[in-house]
């Protein structure tokens, strides 16, 4: 760091001219990015993702497709059976919008399945052709006004997967919510500096954003990179610049108290605080090494989006921030109320304490952290429950309409069996109708069948239908969303233990590297991993089980994880987290290679970052909070996993779990034999014996 903090100075003009032209370039090219992210899922090589390929290049439709469902419920007096011609003609107006959709209903098939207990409700598959739209409403307003329109006194309301996924309004936006997070860590840096300087992070924060969407604007023309990325951009990278500018700026702040003059200040900053700034990023890059490496497009294109954050903050924060503190940061640093010559207070009594009552506080985190990672167990992956896609609006009050008349909400989720061309697809229909699970069936094309489950194959029993089903036709293709889904889980999580311990072991090899000790990595893997079950289990508890998000947002409980968040909250938890680890111990392994004592070491290291991590936690869990008003379900989840995860990392396992295990350890924090440090540094000399502490 110390050559690179040499180039920084020696050339800020240099540099700094080229990140005020990456800058103006990305606010040119920023509008962009919105409309080159998909929404897309591709899975190569499963057999779901395989057949409904097939189904798409057969019949134009897309297997995994959800349909739209039309909801009509008739005018008093009038009955479906009576009206087939008039539902016959309105329905055939719906497909013949768009060319290649496809409808089963009533009309169509003659199936009574299709009727409501009540005579006077019915619904309606739609099937449009091609990939799924990324925005319904367009279709979801044309067809309820069709059908307004041709049955004059009726009821209409169209639900489906899609519809209901979409019903939740349009959210804040992703630059409001940029603007809600940036308003919250304005007002944490303000505390935390009592000074001008609070402005600072903010913009390197800014310029770390701006520079990130235009690399991803890159990307969008060689891969499909997923639109969810936008949010982890704009949010984690706001969260992330800054608690790096965070840690920087205070370090500086530090040094220039101790008498150094400001480019002195800036260069011992560079050496020990972007050290540690560098290796985060490393860990934060190396989490999401998970997401990359899978064999689904999808997760790649988010793990190469996200690997980005990390990257450019660091890059901003060794490059930008000291060319920013070297020019103007004695100027802003006014009124400077809050000083940094002396260590907290209040933290360095907090740890103190700790040390006092070691025990004590080690077992009352692993109980609360056990008491949550015990309700991970009962995590079950895959898609939520329909009514917890929306609360209210058309497609809800559709989806109730439906469950009055005795029509089970499993009919949105058609399952597609495509059977080979020498099978009788009469007779085939017949063999799924017997099957338990199935409530009804209808061909929308050819050789294809749609059988329409009695439980949403999101649930248990409708993944039992899947099973099934393929069980009693082997040499059929089942397609559907959720056999997709189930393909999607297998492929995701079927190596995820090997996947894991891989991810472990290279963050352990880094941390070993960075605080020349065996234990302390060891132990900031084995926490990290605890961290990450709490906080699936609070999961667990808020959305699958609905203790907190009936509350919190009226949704009900979603009886499931969606599918690949679990996955993503663990590549960028277990980065995020292992952050607050590496500020804390960098400076607790500065304050012991000084003083040899392993307490002082804990005091002196919790004193100096314990503000500055509940500060930096803070700051990342108001643009969560932000994120959490986004109007998707699954947008929430994934915002509230990681603002949780963050709490739990930061408030108990940093500042309690973490100083009082590293007191019952004692030298043995530090140990490193021989053998390791010819491993870990092999071009170096030995400089540690090969012995056990004493």
């Amino acid at each position: 760091m110390r050559l690179i903090a040499g180039l920084v100075v020696r050339h800020r003009v240099l540099i700094g001219a080229a990140w005020l032209a990456v800058v103006a370039g990305a606010a040119i090219g920023v509008g962009h990015v919105s409309g080159r992210l998909s929404m897309r899922l591709s899975l190569p090589g499963q057999p779901g993702y395989v057949t409904n390929q097939r189904i798409l290049h057969r019949y134009g439709i897309d297997g995994a497709t959800q349909p739209l469902v039309p909801v009509v419920t008739l005018a008093p007096g009038q009955f479906v059976a009576g009206a087939r011609p008039a539902l016959a003609r309105v329905f055939g107006e719906i497909a013949g919008v768009q060319p290649g959709t496809r409808v089963l209903s009533y009309p169509s098939t003659g199936s009574r399945a299709f009727i409501g207990r009540d005579r006077r409700t019915t619904f309606a598959l739609v099937f449009l052709p091609g990939h799924q739209p990324d925005d319904p409403t367009p279709t979801i307003n044309r067809e309820t006004a069709i059908l307004r329109h041709a049955l004059p006194g009726a009821t209409a309301r169209v639900t489906g997967l899609p519809a209901l996924s979409s019903s939740g309004g349009g959210g804040t936006g992703v630059l409001a919510e940029v603007l809600i997070g940036a308003l919250g860590a304005l007002a944490v840096l303000t505390v935390v500096f009592a000074s001008f300087l609070a402005l600072v992070p903010l913009l390197v924060a800014g310029v770390a954003i701006l520079s990130t969407f235009l690399l991803v604007l890159g990307l969008t023309y060689l891969t499909d990179i997923n639109s969810y990325v936008q949010y982890l951009i704009a949010l984690i990278g706001l969260g992330v610049a800054i608690d790096y500018s965070l840690l920087f700026v205070t370090r500086w702040r530090e040094e220039r108290a101790k008498g150094h003059d400001n480019d002195q200040a800036v260069l011992i900053t560079m050496t020990t605080a972007g050290r540690a700034i560098a290796f985060s990023g490393m860990t934060v890059a190396i989490g999401l090494v998970a997401l990359v490496v899978l064999p689904v497009p999808f997760l790649r294109g988010i793990g190469i989006g996200g690997m980005l954050i990390p990257t450019v903050s660091v890059l901003a924060c060794v490059t930008l921030l000291p060319i920013l503190l070297s020019a103007i940061g004695p100027r802003v640093d006014w009124p400077r109320i809050r000083h940094e010559a002396h260590a907290s207070r209040y933290w360095t009594r907090w740890a103190n304490g700790v040390l006092r009552h070691r025990v004590l506080a080690a077992l009352a985190a692993l109980a609360i952290l056990g008491a949550l990672a015990s309700a991970a167990t009962g995590i079950r992956v895959g898609e939520p429950q329909a009514a917890a896609l929306a609360h209210s609006g058309a497609a809800y009050q559709a989806l109730r309409t439906l469950q009055a008349d005795g029509v089970p909400t499993g009919v949105i989720t058609p399952i597609q069996v495509l059977t080979p061309h020498t099978q009788d697809s009469r007779i085939a229909a017949a063999r799924l109708l017997r099957l338990p699970g199935v409530y009804t069936t209808a061909s929308p094309a050819g050789s294809l069948l749609s059988a329409l489950p009695r439980s949403e194959t999101s649930t248990a029993a409708g993944q039992h239908t899947i099973d099934t089903i393929r069980a009693e036709f082997p040499g059929a293709g089942i397609g559907g969303d959720g056999a997709q889904t189930t393909d999607f889980v297998n492929a995701v999580y079927g190596n995820f233990a090997l996947m894991l311990s891989l991810i472990a072991l290279f963050t352990f090899v880094l941390l070993a590297r960075a605080f020349r000790s065996l234990l302390l990595p060891l132990k900031a893997v084995l926490l990290n991993l605890l961290s990450v079950a709490a906080t699936y289990g609070a999961l667990v508890l808020i959305w699958q089980d609905g203790h907190g998000s009936k509350a919190i947002w009226g949704i009900p409980a979603t009886g499931a994880i969606t599918d690949f968040i679990p996955l993503i909250i663990f590549a960028f938890l277990f980065g995020l987290s292992m952050d607050y680890e590496v500020f804390i111990l960098s400076r607790m392994r500065e304050a012991y290679d000084q003083t040899g004592s392993t307490d002082q070491a804990i005091v002196h290291g919790l004193a100096r970052t314990g503000r500055l991590v509940t500060s930096a936690a803070l700051i990342l869990v108001l643009a969560f909070v932000a994120l959490a008003s986004a109007p998707e379900t699954n947008l929430k989840m994934f915002a509230t996993g990681l603002a949780i995860g963050i709490l739990l990392d930061a408030v108990i396992v940093r500042t309690l779990l973490l100083p009082a295990l590293m007191a019952l350890l004692g030298k043995w924090n530090w140990w490193l034999p021989a053998w390791a440090e010819r491993c870990l540094f092999p071009f170096q000399p030995a400089s540690t014996p090969d012995a056990r502490p004493q």
